[in-house]
């Protein structure tokens, strides 16, 4: 039940990545009427960015996550909630149950999946008024500090692409013929952190990792040493949360 790529290395800086928009979660669950005490399937969880929000929210959770190092954190952050269960797996084989949940999520994760067998695997544990919910952080790549991160990085990658996580996921849901229409969320965030974090949470950034090979710790250096060298000690970076909720479609 192991994915392609080894998390293992990219855990603990993963804890400093931003937290999704309140107001885009919140959103969410109200397209899909999902309200507290429902039943929630959270595939790729990683180390809890949105485990945690449903949690707080009031619903019980299923948290899947294949990578050892990654399910260990998120069960130590989400401890003091009795409504988590933690449980390796992965997006096309969670080991969970028929038809259990009332909103299956993969946050920051249906791009590392084989997504059409993640869509079938959505329809088998979801309840007949399921919905599904894949989202991503996105940077704001037209603000000025990021423009030249981008440039910096693309010095080192000159083809770096970021895939499947900043394409629009519609098409890929309305081929599977599993879900009814597509509704795109957008909601700005801003991760107020500390250099030193910012700079950490670059090492937990596996598109970058997987393009950059053995040049990924020196890119990452670059991208410090840009910030460092103006004297920064905090930032304030621009998200875009975006998320692709769809309902389950009923026979």
């Amino acid at each position: 039940m192991k994915v392609e790529w080894n998390y293992s290395s990219l855990a603990r800086p993963y804890l400093n990545r931003p937290d999704y928009a309140p107001r885009g979660i919140d959103r969410m669950l109200g397209i899909a009427g999902v309200t507290a005490g429902a039943m929630a399937c959270d595939i790729g969880a990683g180390v809890g960015h949105l485990t945690i929000p449903l949690l707080e929210r009031g619903l019980t959770v299923d948290a899947v996550e294949p990578n050892d190092a990654m399910r260990a954190l998120g069960a130590e952050r989400t401890a003091g909630y009795p409504a988590v269960s933690w449980y390796e797996g992965v997006g096309e084989a969670t080991g969970r149950p028929d038809h259990a949940f009332d909103l299956i999520t993969f946050g920051s994760s249906f791009n590392v999946t084989d997504r059409p067998k993640a869509l079938s695997e959505t329809a088998r544990i979801g309840k007949a008024e399921a919905w599904f919910a894949c989202m991503w952080n996105h940077r704001d790549l037209d603000d000025p500090l990021q423009v030249e991160v981008e440039a910096l990085i693309r010095s080192h990658i000159p083809n770096y692409d970021y895939g499947v996580r900043r394409e629009d996921q519609t098409a890929v849901i309305d081929r599977s013929g599993l879900f009814g229409g597509v509704t795109l969320i957008e909601e700005p965030v801003r991760h107020r952190v500390t250099v030193e974090d910012w700079i950490d949470a670059w090492r937990s950034h596996a598109t970058l990792a997987r393009q950059a090979g053995d040049r990924h710790g020196a890119i990452v250096d670059a991208i410090g040493s840009l910030l460092l060298n103006r004297g920064l000690s905090e930032i304030n970076v621009p998200y875009t949360t975006r998320i692709w909720i769809a309902p389950l479609r009923t026979a």
